[in-house]
């Protein structure tokens, strides 16, 4: 378990590096959870280490690599962003009435503060609390959203949210809810999103309604497509995690001697990111070095897709229940939908 913090004191006027405000008139509650450098040179060494060489995608997520997926989101290939905020703003008032109004409003890897607006704008939560393991996107985009929000309190968790942690808040007051968007549930493996989701129901408690955002099986052809942009935006995010490591675990990795690849897995059901050594070569990570033959790859991130009845049973086997579920196109329609939200509540 991560340390649990007591709530945050709204008269403090400095900024505390674990737990404090922003600023003389701060709005903007931190509590600073963020893996210690220790933990990300184990999991690199252990993930080098392996017969099938990867690395976690959470490690992504420094400022550039946040900057960079944003740009992805933007790119015309990947529709999984701009169909989700589609979703929510036609259907943001049901989504809101299913969650409840006067909440205590978790979102989980807040990254990009878009889709929330549209979220907030029709929840009106009494608090809202993003949880992210980018420390400095986070920060901007919960200064942000307290500006626009003025009545919200906000307060800003920088934590791994893959691992066991407490809310830093101890608020019985309102109903919890939490959002989890982008279909990043489709990062876990199924086994291991069974048991995150059974963490975020008991972060909720009975009752607490979780509402995710989850990518649907569909032609090869688009999704592949999404995660191999023509911009090539995709494959700088991905080679980024490289150059996170040689900044701050002293590697030498030589990005010209790795390609971005991204193919779907249809036994799986998933898009699997790899970078892929083009040459015979070693690396050193904080001392240990590490041998790639030619046509090696590591394996950064995987994308599951679900169907809906799939990622239902997938759902109750956590201790969920769905209550509603909205997709981009409308009921009785023949098309096929691209994009799927889901309105979850906790049975535990």
């Amino acid at each position: 378990m991560r340390e649990q913090l007591s709530p945050t004191d709204s008269s403090s006027n400095r900024f505390d590096r674990r737990a404090g405000t922003l600023g003389e008139a701060a709005k903007v509650h931190f509590h600073d959870l963020h893996p210690a450098p220790a933990d990300m040179r184990a999991d690199v060494h252990q993930g080098l280490s392996l017969p099938q060489k990867q690395l976690a995608p959470k490690y992504f997520y420094d400022a550039q690599g946040s900057h960079l997926f944003d740009a992805i989101c933007e790119l015309p290939e990947y529709y999984p962003s701009r169909t989700e905020i589609d979703i929510l703003r036609r259907h943001g008032a049901a989504m809101a009435e299913r969650l409840g109004r006067d909440a205590l409003l978790v979102e989980l890897g807040s990254g990009s503060s878009l889709k929330i607006r549209v979220l907030l704008q029709a929840l009106r939560p009494a608090v809202y609390m993003p949880v992210d393991i980018s420390k400095d996107h986070l920060l901007q985009s919960a200064e942000a959203l307290a500006e626009t929000f003025p009545a919200l309190q906000v307060h800003a968790v920088c934590a791994d949210y893959s691992v066991p942690f407490v809310l830093p808040v101890d608020d019985h007051e309102h109903p919890r809810a939490a959002f989890f968007p982008g279909s990043s549930v489709g990062n876990f493996e199924p086994s291991d999103a069974e048991r995150f989701l059974l963490r975020v129901g008991g972060l909720l408690g009975p009752g607490g309604r979780l509402l995710v955002g989850v990518d649907l099986i569909k032609e090869r052809q688009t999704l592949e497509a999404a995660y191999n942009d023509a911009a090539g935006v995709t494959a700088d995010f991905n080679l980024n995690l490289l150059t996170r490591i040689n900044r701050e675990l002293d590697a030498d990795f030589d990005l010209t001697g790795f390609r971005h690849s991204a193919l779907f897995n249809p036994e799986l059901s998933r898009i699997e990111m790899h970078l892929v050594s083009i040459r015979e070569q070693q690396a050193t990570v904080a001392g240990r070095s590490f041998a790639f033959r030619e046509g090696e790859s590591i394996h950064t991130e995987c994308s599951y897709k679900y169907s809906i009845e799939g990622f239902h049973q997938l759902i109750r086997r956590a201790g969920f229940e769905p209550e509603q579920v909205w997709t981009d196109v409308d009921v009785g329609s023949d098309q096929t939908p691209l994009f799927s939200v889901h309105c979850l509540v906790w049975r535990g």
